[in-house]
């Protein structure tokens, strides 16, 4: 008996450090499965979040075709796991592993994106037998996790990870203007935001070759549905907790976004990261050419203190 409870301690250690379990986990699509991860810890009894990932093609560890392979989605899902939250990281419909979900992943809008999400909380409570699904988004994923909130149940409450606090027509033109190199193409793109912003199609023909991926036709449905939403106005009434996390060396989304969703929800919590990039990588310096190297290496970590922040803040108000 003495030599079974001296080996408890060492048993006890080995299943603290188990490793995580990954299972492949679907939801309800309009024509097919969508497709994600799901990541949990080896002893699963700590709240479940969803991942909702960004703008454009990005996939469900944070990458995308366009030169962007910094695994940010990964690399929290595996940190967080080793905190004892659950993720799901996911595929948007029509992409990826999701490809069979539609036939067009451009014919989409923010309201399809709010119906997937309510159908990943259905799988991820039945797949852990959480009362409450916690959602995070990054970027476009806050908006879309902000339209959620007001529409699906069974939300523990909102993790916006560099999430804009103004409409994305608004964001946009800042993040074009930002850029010198972008004077030749200003007048046709805030041409092209403007029509956007009032529902009307834009005519590419004649358009900069430079300004074509960004308001290809295929586009601007979704264009049009996403500039159409106000954060703020998401956000504010919103009762359940929130988590506003800023880097302040993001060059995409600013920290007056994080303030003025704060100011939306007095109550939520607001933590600003120095040294913190947009893909939530540390950078030392204001180089922009340091900053966007971040995006293509998945070998670098996450920075310190993005995990923690928000493992510290879901763990303690988990049901």
């Amino acid at each position: 008996m003495m030599r079974l409870l001296a080996l408890a301690p060492l048993f006890a250690a080995s299943l603290a450090c188990a490793a995580p379990v990954e299972s492949v986990v679907d939801a309800a699509g309009p024509l097919g499965p969508l497709k994600g991860t799901l990541l949990a810890p080896a002893t699963p009894a700590g709240p479940v979040a969803l991942i909702i990932p960004g703008s454009g093609p990005t996939d469900q560890n944070g990458n995308n075709p366009l030169g962007v392979r910094a695994s940010t989605y990964m690399l929290l899902a595996q940190e967080l796991a080793a905190r004892g939250v659950a993720t799901i990281r996911i595929d948007k419909r029509g992409m990826f592993a999701s490809a069979a979900a539609t036939k067009d992943a451009n014919a989409v809008t923010i309201a399809d994106y709010v119906t997937d999400i309510r159908a990943w909380t259905d799988s991820a409570r039945k797949h852990t037998s959480a009362k409450c699904v916690w959602l995070i988004g990054h970027s476009e994923g806050g908006l879309v996790a902000m339209a959620a909130a007001r529409e699906v149940p069974s939300i523990c409450g909102l993790v916006l990870v560099a999430a804009a606090g103004r409409p994305l027509g608004t964001v946009l033109r800042d993040q074009l203007k930002a850029n010198p190199a972008n004077a030749p193409l200003l007048e046709q793109a805030m041409g092209a935001i403007d029509a956007l912003e009032q529902g009307r199609r834009v005519d590419t023909a004649g358009m900069h070759p430079a300004l074509l991926g960004l308001f290809a036709p295929q586009v601007q449905g979704f264009l049009a549905s996403a500039f159409s939403y106000d954060p703020a106005r998401l956000l504010a009434g919103y009762r359940q907790p929130v988590l506003i996390l800023q880097g302040q060396r993001d060059i995409q989304i600013s920290e007056r976004d994080g303030a003025l969703l704060k100011q939306a929800a007095p109550h939520a919590t607001l933590v600003m990261l120095p040294d913190v990039n947009h893909v939530l990588k540390a950078v030392p310096s204001s180089d922009r050419r340091q900053n966007l190297a971040t995006y293509a290496e998945p070998g670098i970590p996450l920075a310190p203190g993005v995990s923690k922040a928000i493992a510290d803040f879901i763990v303690p108000t988990a049901p």
